[in-house]
């Protein structure tokens, strides 16, 4: 093999040179700019608006007390259902909603550790074997032998570092973190919806199966009446009118007990699907219900921001938001790259590893932008204008969240008056059916009265069943604004989001 000319030291790069590049970009590595990121403050209210006054005038639903325990992360227990606590664990299990946001953290977490491997030098091996045979007729131009064969051995090694000399990496790491937190926070919000769902789903249920025992039962008493009604006509004590008037009746409370079928099956199927179960071999029970919305603890206002996973979301993006400035600051500043390479090559494969066979160089360059156009001034502003917009979305979610509570904390307050006035309208159509039906027996109304009468009663009848659902519904919702036991001490820290996952974690789903 021809040697290559050996470069005198005076064209070499100097060991101290490449050492004290080392020294310096240590040194540097200390600088980060950039704004330091604070977190906005909140002033919270002294108390809600919207919660019930304990004694007050015709306050059925109740607050829980200081002394009781508060929302957990198993909040639907409160309920004591205990088929709804069986199907709510199943949802922790087999949700593929909550799947996809849990791959979505896992995948936030893996970018983390993306970006802090900049940290770190990259090194590379690139081993090689070429053979060649240089021209006729370029060698008896250069006076040596025709068709002259080459082959080289390499065994050649590259390390390169780019320290981080303004905090860019720094930066970078930060915003990955940030996102991985936020991609947690969604984690919880996306999972205490789909809790949520299932228990409003739970109770809709419910509320269907009462109001077809009262849609059922309407019809055998209708079915009782237009077969008394079929006797007097055909006994001639009534006329036509009367029997036209119980059988229409009949028929319509006939078909409102089967439209109120379609309701049930559709929150099944959604049940179904929010456990991982197929539609079509899933079912749920028919089954009475107490209306009963239990004490809900709903602490300070002040404590809402501490709770509310989708609040915790929108400050990470700001903060994230705040380490990206920092980045685009870094590239007004020179950047400094350390390369070192080195290894063995030989034309002969026994004598590759040699020590004659060695090679090596260093090097450092440090680069910085003369002009750009004003690319650099237009990325801060673009990042400036993201946590702007960032920092507004955050107090919008902290607005969101308080005109949530208080609107959930009206609707069951209001709503637990509305039912006892409603249930006193229920009690009054029964005694107006049966005074009316005595005035018909007696002959002094038409039939066409009971059939009045009969109607206010099932509507007033539906109508509380309608409310009793709405109640134990909105006592969710307002759970689910409340933030469902979540508190920021569940989100994880920067340490957590940057340490490899388990196995299981990372293990392809079959």
């Amino acid at each position: 093999m021809m040697k290559g000319p050996i470069v005198p030291n005076r064209f070499a790069i100097p060991a101290w040179f490449a050492a004290n590049a080392v020294v310096l970009g240590l040194g540097l590595a200390g600088c980060r700019v950039g704004p330091a990121y604070v977190a906005p403050a909140v002033t919270a209210p002294a108390a809600f608006k919207e919660a019930p006054v304990q004694g007050g005038d015709g306050v059925e639903w109740k607050v829980a007390q200081p002394q009781e325990a508060a929302l957990r992360g198993r909040w639907w227990e409160i309920y004591q259902e205990p088929e709804l606590n069986a199907l709510e664990a199943q949802l922790e299990i087999d949700n593929q909603t909550i799947r996809v946001a849990f791959e979505n953290y896992m995948q936030a977490r893996a970018l983390v550790r993306e970006t802090r491997a900049q940290y770190f030098p990259a090194a590379s091996v690139a081993p090689s074997y070429t053979r060649s045979r240089s021209s006729a007729n370029l060698s008896s131009a250069a006076g040596s032998a025709p068709n002259q064969q080459f082959q080289v051995f390499a065994l050649p090694g590259e390390v390169s570092w780019g320290p981080d000399l303004w905090g860019r990496v720094r930066n970078a790491v930060r915003a990955s973190q940030y996102a991985a937190q936020v991609s947690a926070a969604d984690l919880a919000l996306e999972r205490l919806t789909e809790q949520a769902s299932l228990a409003e789903y739970f109770f809709e249920i419910r509320g269907q199966d009462a109001l077809e025992k009262i849609l059922d039962d309407t019809v055998d008493a209708d079915q009782k009446a237009f077969d008394a009604e079929q006797a007097r006509y055909d006994t001639g004590v009534d006329d036509q009118v009367a029997l036209v008037q119980a059988e229409t009746t009949l028929k319509a409370a006939q078909s409102a007990a089967i439209n109120s079928r379609i309701a049930r099956a559709q929150y099944e199927h959604a049940i179904a699907m929010l456990v991982g179960k197929l539609a079509s071999s899933f079912s749920i029970p028919v089954r009475a219900m107490t209306w009963a919305p239990p004490p809900i603890p709903i602490g300070l206002p002040s404590q809402l921001l501490e709770r509310r996973p989708d609040v915790a979301a929108s400050e990470r993006n700001m903060a994230a938001a705040n380490a990206q400035i920092g980045i685009a600051y870094a590239a007004y500043y020179p950047s400094l790259t350390l390369t070192a390479t080195g290894g063995f090559e030989s034309s002969v494969l026994k004598n590759l590893l040699d020590w004659p066979s060695r090679f090596w160089s260093v090097g450092a360059t440090l680069s910085e932008s003369v002009y750009d156009g004003g690319l650099r001034r237009a990325t801060v502003h673009q990042y400036i204008a993201l946590y702007n917009a960032n920092l507004a979305a955050y107090r919008q979610s902290v607005l969101a969240a308080f005109q949530q509570v208080e609107d959930y904390l009206a609707e069951v307050r209001l709503l637990s008056q509305q039912i006892r006035r409603q249930q006193e309208a229920v009690s009054s159509a029964r005694t107006f059916l049966q005074l009316e039906q005595a005035r018909y027996d007696s002959g002094i109304d038409p039939y066409i009265d009971v059939t009045i009468a009969q109607t206010t009663l099932l509507s007033n009848q539906l109508a509380l069943v309608n409310l009793h659902v709405q109640d134990m519904t909105a006592s969710v919702e307002l759970i689910q604004a409340l933030g469902g036991g979540w508190d920021r001490s569940q989100l994880p820290t920067a340490d957590q989001v940057t340490q490899a996952p388990s196995g299981p974690e990372t293990a392809i789903l079959k």
